[in-house]
């Protein structure tokens, strides 16, 4: 009870004589000199970290129980700590009390309000230690990184391909499988999933081919194509399929050549069931039914 009753106290009477912090009760003071001593007596048995508050180690446990205590009555979305779930309900209520001074950007959590600042401020805190390269994000820092390492973790479930950010995956299922094409060519009915492949399309058009080959007479809109058509003077063929002696000129051609391994028809026919592993055998088949249409 006398300890209640300093809860309605406004006197804080435990001091710390290393700061200017004060307390109503002794054993939250003794909690708060562990900050200043570095003193972490509470371990967790399932992995090697320690802390200054046996409050804390309740909610690290909760990491390795997957407890999540504090549920949205909005959703299903339930979270480890109270104030995951106080900022998560601001989605709900649109509330953004988090205001920039300079702009007329809000947030709703004060951690995106702090990383919208560095615009303002230019600051960079996240320094990179193999370049010189520094980032307003730690996110960001660790996805360069990945530039240096060559790591990959973020892996296509639909083909080979593998990438070293998250948002790089994303863009590359909507564009490549989703079957989406949002650039479209003005001269032609021609549309592509990438602006790059857009662009390469509309030297078709201007049949400017600036990138001659020194061995012959043909000449190429793009650097990519007279660096493969050179490996066809050379006889080079970098590109090995791991299945068997297979080896080609250009990326392209070996990856059409692994579906004869997988099986995989990617290419289906809208007017009937037939599928095909290469683009240009549907093309050859569609004229079965242009033809039938003239008859």
């Amino acid at each position: 009870m006398k300890k209640h009753r300093s809860i309605h106290s406004v006197e804080k009477q435990f001091k710390c004589d290393l700061c200017q912090a004060s307390f109503r009760q002794s054993w939250t003071l003794k909690t708060h000199l562990r900050t200043h001593s570095g003193e972490k007596t509470f371990k967790c048995d399932i992995c090697q970290s320690s802390f200054s508050h046996s409050g804390i180690l309740k909610k690290h446990l909760r990491a390795h129980t997957r407890e999540r205590p504090f549920k949205c009555e909005l959703c299903q979305a339930s979270f480890i700590h109270s104030w995951n779930l106080k900022t998560h309900i601001r989605i709900h209520s649109g509330e953004k009390p988090f205001k920039c001074d300079s702009c007329q950007a809000s947030f709703s959590c004060s951690w995106d309000l702090k990383k919208h600042l560095r615009i303002h401020s230019g600051e960079k805190p996240f320094k990179c230690d193999l370049c010189q390269a520094s980032f307003r994000q730690s996110g960001t820092l660790k996805a360069h990184i990945r530039a240096h390492t060559g790591e990959k973790p973020f892996k296509c479930d639909l083909c080979q391909a593998s990438f070293s950010r998250s948002s790089t995956l994303k863009t590359h299922l909507s564009r490549i499988h989703s079957g989406e094409k949002t650039s479209k060519c003005e001269l032609c009915q021609a549309s592509f999933n990438q602006s790059g492949k857009l662009k390469k399309h509309l030297s078709v058009h201007s049949r400017v081919k600036p990138f001659k080959c020194d061995i012959c007479q043909a000449s190429f809109s793009e650097s990519g194509t007279l660096k493969t058509h050179l490996r066809a003077h050379a006889g080079e063929r970098p590109f090995k399929c791991d299945l068997c002696q297979s080896s080609f000129s250009h990326s392209g051609n070996l990856k059409t050549h692994l579906r004869t391994h997988s099986g995989e028809k990617p290419f289906k026919c809208d007017l009937c069931q037939a599928s095909f592993s290469q683009s240009g055998n549907l093309k050859t088949h569609r004229k079965i039914h242009s033809r039938a249409k003239t008859i």
